[in-house]
């Protein structure tokens, strides 16, 4: 019988934490690989050390506070740094947790739209708010491009709306696309190694070529699981510039 994809994005529950209203409040698989993926983090970074001469873990903590600090400065400039926390926070969760996903029987976080998009939303409030605390009405001229006439402005200020409305859909949804398309791509084709290896030494030959095209899913998904992170990550940076330089 052929495995079925869909069960590893399962979310069960792992005990009751109490109620609000009436409704239940439950741990998760979700949550624990969540709190997982926080722990590798901090091991990371407060393991780390500061020694002169870099060890591997600080060298591993040193590349990736330059390479979210570098983004943000090439997107955002010098004054972005100030969300340099959020970014870095955003990455490190989003890259870890999936790195987690790619291991046999875990679970991958960033694969559930309810992830994804909260975590889009949290970027978009703060882009809003902080666009809004920063330049006050000025703002508004991120809808209003420079060089537009003036006969069809009114068109391209409302599609510059909706498309700063959508921009947590597309944030969230990409990222949540694409591992969720991936996983489901390696579990068929590692599924369809363990059936035909079943039927024996006709089925061993058989089951090579899905081995091939799983393990270069993998590989595939080890660079995804990176790729996902850092593409979540810049985007994020370009909504934060547009908050820090409304109209440029």
């Amino acid at each position: 019988m052929a495995a079925d994809p869909i069960h590893q994005f399962q979310i069960t529950k792992l005990f009751t934490i109490g109620h609000l209203g009436g409704q239940e409040i439950a741990f998760t698989n979700s949550s624990a690989y969540m709190f997982l993926s926080v722990a590798v983090i901090s091991l990371l970074m407060i393991g780390a050390g500061r020694q002169l001469v870099p060890g591997r873990f600080q060298s591993v903590a040193e590349i990736s506070y330059e390479f979210v600090a570098s983004t943000i400065r090439s997107t955002a400039g010098s004054e972005g740094m100030k969300f340099f926390p959020l970014v870095f926070s955003l990455f490190m969760f989003i890259a870890v947790s999936n790195l987690i996903g790619i291991i046999p029987y875990t679970f991958t976080v960033s694969s559930h739209l309810i992830v994804t998009a909260a975590l889009a939303l949290l970027v978009f409030f703060i882009v809003l708010f902080y666009g809004f605390y920063k330049n006050g009405l000025k703002f508004f001229k991120l809808f209003v491009p420079s060089g537009v006439p003036i006969y069809i402005l009114p068109l391209v200020v409302l599609i510059e709306v909706i498309s700063f409305f959508l921009k947590p859909v597309s944030h969230s949804v990409r990222l949540f696309a694409n591992m969720l398309a991936g996983h489901i791509a390696l579990k068929v084709f590692a599924s369809f190694v363990g059936m035909l290896g079943a039927l024996g030494i006709v089925g061993w030959a058989g089951a090579v070529l899905p081995l091939g095209l799983t393990i270069a899913l993998t590989a595939l998904e080890l660079l995804v699981a990176f790729l996902q992170a850092y593409v979540f990550t810049i985007l994020t940076c370009i909504y934060l510039n547009d908050a820090i330089h409304p109209g440029h």
